[in-house]
């Protein structure tokens, strides 16, 4: 067996991903209630297009369906789509409530799992539990309207509906022959103890682009041979095959104006498979052609047995040179049997996916840490969309549709006109947060790049593209307000990701990492201009990300006269100094003019640990009575007000650390002279940080805005029990604040911030989150990845207590491997053989059928660890696949990527 990833059958495959990467699961689960999606006058994205539209009315910028898979520009796409006999309507796509609806914001409400997959797409696999009584969407809808912020979410599970085993599990699986050829399977088990019906519908679409503006040719769909033959006048013509004698059902995707509009429009529509298998309206369909077809597959499964339904999804012609293998059979452009292969070629893809992560996984000995990591790994890969956004042509509206009122320009995203999307992008959650987030975006690339760094590093130059990044500078942050800051960690995930595909490929990408300096040059401009608004190396930038941790709502206008001076802004701009130095220093290893932006860098942190400490005489960010670093208010007549909450804000100091090898400074020698001027004629900015100028373990030099006292007295704090340590992880807010709420009155009003460790129990920025403290996996990683930066300086010498209290001492690394158990133990089996993310629910731990499907949820409870929030966010959750993997013994900022 290979032991190089890149050795293996899989990682050989990817050499060639251009072809291999042409289809894969890039189907949204939701694009009703998404902004794209949205031309109200309102901007009520969620109420006007809601989920009861969604089976009625044709989207304009994307699709969704139930475990799809797609061409990259999302032309054709494949989907499940099932019924029991009860339901009033099919289930085509998954179910969850809008923001207003739930009672700690949106959710989805379905159960459904990804477990496998591999980068090219070649094997993927997903599991959906669908129950076999009628689903409960009024109950689930009713129940949550009812429950107030301080009460649990009202779940699927809740409901009863799986009580008796009574459901069905489908699990769906997608195999590539070649490139092009793609092999379905869909096995549907049995787990009630009654034999029970179920209708299987197997979907294939063309997305609607027809229906906007003139001159788009129509695609189509028609019966040939008992499979329907697909054409595209952008594509080959393609066949859809299935392995039974069920009948074809058509329409087309198409807004069914009758029903919502009253017009006379003949159909069928895009909901006529649906009133045809559940209405019984035989006009509701055509049988022969469309652009939307299913399958008709109607079962009867037995008590705890297995049905599969097969299909094959291929180009007629069946020229498909340079994919180096054959495909036995091909006779006249289509094979004679499509299925004489479909259980070997599924057999040979599952045995690579193996082989894959056999390779990966060498240094992984617990089979259920193996478990956990290639879940989480699949999770990322099924996160992968096609995007589809021109907001330009969104704002202005189509010429064969209204136009849209005038007033949208001034509600969202009128000044991003340039930005025109049309992308595969990994999405944080695919049915939650549908859509690209620039912060997210930056931790799922470095997640991503333990298995393909290829496409990490393709992520990360997408957001710097002219037709993303704004002309200021600005990385787009989210569709609801891309004008909207988060915290610049792009420079950080792409050193990261440089390293993590050096070490994996064995050469590395200098150009990758100047193409990404230059545009981040414009972005820590855009930063510098617009976030320091008074030019004191201190910055505000809003919400950053953390949604509801502050005292005050900050992505609004504060309630209070003044401004807020940001620990957390200051620190992120600190650390993205540090980034951009040493992604200098590493280009001048190539091009000697580098160093000049080495040494410009190097002078932006120092200004900011001088503005971090002093202003001039005025307060800074620093407190020496608490030992913390707070957000400051700074009040109109030049009072300053510290806003004495103990949260995650105050850490963030941490994240700005930097080593330099002997070897980096001895290479940049105009850089190293810059250094020794500032040692010898500035003092006083020198003081101000670590022993940057002390030789540490190894001759080693270490750049920090924190000075050893400091850090000892921020890590006394986070590592405190009692405080910011959790059993599993780091909390957002200090556990302090439970007893003793921060208070704040000032302009006859109140304020107040306490400890609350599950969900939101407010609806600040919405309330579908929450930074009051549960545990967040990527400032986590990224405080486990300073620590082990620390300590690459320090050396083993260096020690501090750990936990606070206990007497024992530990160095930063046995400190952040430590850390990293706390974090990996949220989601492995522990003595008692339960999984702290799934709660108090018996039958994730219990059920064979429940408890080796993990979820990665979007946060964590910070006293029990409950998974919380969006549950399928495995992407920055996803960064558990790197804890769980090695890091190279002498240097543990770096993962142990396989080596030949």
């Amino acid at each position: 067996m290979p032991s190089h990833l890149l050795d293996t059958t899989e990682g050989l495959r990817l050499a060639d991903r251009a072809a291999w990467l042409r289809w894969g699961p890039y189907l949204s689960e939701r694009q009703w209630g998404t902004v794209r999606e949205d031309y109200s006058a309102d901007g009520d994205a969620w109420n006007y297009f809601p989920f009861d539209h969604a089976h009625l009315r044709a989207y304009r910028w994307g699709e969704d369906g139930i475990a799809g898979f797609t061409d990259d520009r999302l032309r054709w796409c494949l989907s499940l789509a099932l019924w029991n006999g009860r339901d009033k309507i099919l289930k085509e796509r998954l179910f969850g409530l809008t923001n207003e609806q739930g009672n700690h914001g949106e959710d989805v409400k379905e159960l459904y799992y990804f477990l496998d997959g591999t980068p090219t797409h070649s094997y993927m696999r997903m599991l959906y539990k669908y129950p076999q009584t009628a689903f409960p969407y009024d109950a689930l809808l009713a129940e949550n309207r009812r429950r107030g912020l301080d009460e649990p979410e009202y779940e699927l599970l809740d409901t009863g509906v799986f009580d008796g085993d009574r459901y069905f599990d489908v699990t769906v699986e997608y195999a590539k022959a070649t490139p092009d050829d793609i092999l379905v399977r869909i096995s549907i088990d049995n787990r009630g103890p009654e034999p029970a019906e179920l209708h299987v519908l197997p979907q294939l679409w063309a997305r609607n682009t027809w229906d906007w503006r003139t001159g788009i040719p129509e695609p189509g769909l028609e019966l040939s041979n008992g499979g329907v033959i697909a054409w595209h006048n952008r594509m080959p013509t393609r066949l859809l095959s299935i392995d039974s004698d069920a009948p074809w059902l058509f329409c087309r995707n198409e807004t069914n104006s009758r029903t919502l509009y009253g017009s006379q429009e003949p159909g069928p529509f895009k909901d006529g498979i649906n009133d045809f298998v559940v209405a019984g309206r035989g006009d509701a369909v055509h049988h022969s052609k469309g652009t939307k077809c299913a399958a008709h597959v109607q079962l009867t499964v037995p008590a705890n047995e297995r049905r599969v339904v097969r299909l094959r999804w291929r180009p007629v012609d069946a020229d498909v040179a340079g994919t180096g293998e054959a495909v036995a059979g091909v006779t006249s452009g289509a094979q004679a049997d499509p299925f004489a292969d479909h259980d070997a070629v599924f057999g040979r893809r599952i045995a690579e996916a193996d082989e894959f992560y056999a390779a990966l996984q060498t240094r992984v000995a617990d089979p259920d840490a193996r478990l956990v990591q290639r879940q989480a790994l699949a999770g990322m890969l099924w996160s992968k969309q096609f995007y589809r956004y021109d907001v330009r042509r969104w704002l202005e509206g189509d010429p064969l549709q209204p136009k849209p009122p005038p007033s949208r320009e001034a509600i969202r995203n009128g000044d991003w006109q340039h930005l025109n999307n049309r992308d595969i992008i990994s999405m944080p959650d695919t049915w939650e947060y549908p859509w690209y987030a620039s912060w997210d975006l930056a931790f799922q690339c470095v997640t991503f790049a333990l298995i393909d760094p290829e496409f990490a590093k393709q992520q990360l130059l997408l957001l710097t593209h002219e037709w993303f990044m704004h002309p200021n500078g600005s990385l787009p942050a989210y569709e609801w307000n891309f004008g909207d800051v988060n915290p610049p960690v792009h420079a950080w995930a792409a050193w990261r990701v440089f390293r993590m595909d050096a070490g994996l490929r064995g050469t590395a990408d200098f150009e990758f990492l100047e193409r990404v300096f230059h545009k981040l040059m414009l972005n820590f401009t855009g930063w510098v201009n617009r976030q320091d608004v008074e030019g004191r190396n201190v910055f505000q930038g809003g919400f950053l990300g953390l949604d509801n941790i502050g005292v005050f709502d900050r992505s609004k206008k504060l309630p209070v006269a003044g401004r807020i001076d940001q620990s957390d802004g200051t620190s992120w701009m600190g650390m993205y100094a540090l980034n951009m130095m040493r992604i200098s220093l590493e280009l001048s290893t190539r091009n000697r003019v580098y160093q000049a932006m080495a040494t410009k860098f190097f002078e932006h942190f120092l200004a900011i640990a001088a503005a971090m400490t002093q202003q001039n005489g005025r307060r800074g960010l620093w407190d020496e009575a608490d030992q913390f670093y707070h957000n400051v208010l700074r009040r109109p007549d030049g009072s300053a007000i510290p806003l004495r909450l103990f949260s995650l804000v105050g850490l963030f100091p941490l994240f700005a650390v930097e080593v330099l090898e002997p070897g980096v400074v001895e290479r940049c020698p105009e850089f190293a002279e810059r250094l020794r001027w500032v040692l010898n004629h500035r003092p006083d900015l020198a003081g101000l940080v670590s022993h940057w100028d002390v030789e540490g373990q190894g001759s080693r030099r270490l750049l920090s805005l924190l000075r050893g006292h400091r850090m000892k007295a921020l890590l006394r704090r986070m590592l405190d029990e009692t405080a910011f340590l959790s059993p599993y992880g780091v909390r957002s807010v200090s556990r302090q604040h439970l007893d003793k709420p921060f208070t704040l009155d000032l302009d006859g009003q109140h304020f107040q911030v306490g400890y609350v460790p599950g969900d939101s129990n407010s609806r600040a920025f919405g309330g579908n989150s929450n930074w009051r403290g549960p545990i967040w996996m990527p400032v986590n990683f990224i405080i486990i990845e300073s620590l082990y930066g620390f300590h690459h300086y320090y050396g083993d010498d260096f020690r501090v207590e750990y936990p606070t209290g206990s007497g024992v001492t530990h160095s930063l690394r046995e400190i952040a491997d430590a850390l990293s158990a706390r974090l990996i133990r949220l989601f492995l089996r522990g003595p008692d053989g339960k999984r702290p993310i799934s709660g108090d629910v018996a039958r994730l731990h219990d059920d064979r059928f429940f408890r080796d499907h993990v979820l990665f949820h979007e946060y964590f409870h910070g006293d029990t660890g409950q998974g919380l929030g969006a549950s399928h966010q495995t992407g920055w959750t996803g960064l558990v696949a790197l804890l769980l993997h090695g890091r190279e013994p002498d240097d543990p900022t770096q993962m142990d990527m396989p080596t030949g």
